[in-house]
């Protein structure tokens, strides 16, 4: 449970920082469990971009998820015309956003991302937000 109200808690942060951004945001408290359908944990938008974004924490140990997880969002994304990230935080970190098909992919069909992978490789908070460097993250 209490890794639960962990990973509730960043995900209201993450929903308050794309808020502060100008993003029209919310959050599916369960997205997991609650319904059958497939649903990222916050959906955001400003008008001109869309994210459907899955949101993991970690006190520092690799990131998993699903492959059913990474489809979902990817499906989900699609249909409502929306661009699919994976963002992941480590304790003491920021948030870092991949596109799906960025992510390290397991001998199993499950994702991971490492804290140094994220911490190298990622797209920020500044960036995923901003203007400047949007066109690259459209591309995917």
């Amino acid at each position: 449970m209490a890794a639960n109200r962990k990973g509730d808690r960043r995900e209201r942060e993450l929903v308050n920082e794309l808020d502060a951004a100008g993003f029209a945001v919310m959050r599916a408290p369960a997205s997991g469990s609650a319904t059958d359908r497939d649903l990222p944990d916050v959906l955001a938008g400003n008008g001109d971009t869309f994210y459907a974004i899955e949101a993991k924490s970690s006190a520092g140990d690799p990131i998993y998820l699903t492959g059913e997880e990474v489809e979902s969002l990817i499906y989900f994304a699609r249909n409502f015309g929306a661009n699919a990230r994976i963002a992941v935080r480590f304790d003491r970190e920021d948030w870092y956003f991949f596109h799906p098909g960025d992510c390290y992919t397991t001998d199993g069909g499950n994702y991971r991302v490492k804290k140094e992978t994220a911490l190298a490789e990622g797209t920020d908070f500044d960036e995923l937000v901003g203007h400047s460097t949007q066109a690259s993250l459209d591309e995917h």
